[in-house]
């Protein structure tokens, strides 16, 4: 049996998400899978979940399928399926039904359930904006991990709320760091930061442009207006802290030299340039990242 012992164990891992832009995590994820590089607690949120589980699961294959080739599954989504109810992304169908052994993109849960790093995916609750981790204690099977790795990344307006125990959550990006596990990890207790972004280096985040339809659109949540409306805030605040932390020698910020896509290119050979481009990218860069988690 595969031995799954982490040797990081003073570094949070953190996954920025960002839609189809984690392609470029995905080859990130590969090349420290490939260099042996195991942390022992990872946080993802939105599409960072997704890459929270695979590099759990240490799958690389199924890293790169998740945000490459799967984009040209016929039931992946379009705007037929968002006026059906399902979303742009087929949510229900992406995240609780593809990753049976007979669906597009299997799951080794036994090798993920063995793993003993510890992981935090986050969302909000739709309806006071409160963000929550969930953690393996509230993980008991594949479904309940797929469910919340579905909650941590809908987007709402244009995939259907994830409802979990009679709750709604969406996606966590909407919480007070903007997209960026570093709270919870902090709160876990680690005071140094391994982070794959999915944005340039020097990118900020605009304000809002519609903040009077977001609160028309969501008044029966109100927590998600709100979410919106606060992210380009929350989002740039984490970005300077995450700076100063790395001027300090306390994070590792894997930026992407260039980032072509927006979060939803379906575009399979552009997808699978981006990443590569990742894993040219961490490849590079591997020298720098295991004198940071202090490996030979």
């Amino acid at each position: 049996m595969t031995n799954l012992e982490s040797n990081v164990t003073d570094t949070a891992l953190i996954f920025e998400g960002g839609g189809m832009r984690a392609s470029y995590s995905s080859g990130v994820l590969a090349v420290l899978l490939g260099a042996g590089i195991h942390c022992d607690w990872v946080g993802g949120i939105s599409a960072g979940s997704s890459c929270l589980v695979n590099y759990l699961g240490r799958d690389a294959a199924r890293a790169e399928r998740s945000f490459v080739d799967f984009a040209a599954e016929p039931q992946f989504g379009n705007w037929r399926t968002w006026a059906q109810g399902k979303g742009v992304f087929n949510a229900e169908w992406i995240y609780e039904q593809t990753s049976a052994p007979d669906q597009p993109l299997p799951f080794d849960f036994d090798t993920f359930r063995r793993n003993p790093a510890q992981l935090a995916i986050g969302a909000i609750r739709c309806d006071d904006g409160e963000m929550v981790y969930w953690g393996r204690d509230d993980i008991d099977d594949q479904l309940a991990l797929m469910k919340r790795v579905r909650a941590s990344s809908t987007m709402p307006g244009l995939m259907p709320l994830t409802m979990i125990d009679d709750v709604a959550y969406c996606d966590g990006a909407l919480g007070p760091t903007g997209g960026f596990a570093v709270d919870a990890a902090k709160a876990a207790g680690y005071e140094k930061f391994l982070v794959v972004m999915t944005r340039e280096r020097g990118y900020r985040k605009p304000t809002a442009r519609f903040p009077a339809a977001y609160r028309a659109l969501f008044r029966r949540y109100p927590g998600i207006a709100r979410g919106l409306l606060a992210r380009p805030a929350n989002y740039n605040r984490t970005l300077d802290e995450l700076a100063q932390l790395e001027r300090a020698g306390r994070a590792l910020l894997l930026f992407p030299d260039q980032m072509p896509i927006s979060n939803s290119e379906r575009r399979v050979p552009v997808l699978r340039s981006v990443f590569r481009a990742g894993r040219k990218q961490a490849e590079r860069e591997m020298g720098a990242i295991k004198e940071f988690v202090e490996l030979p």
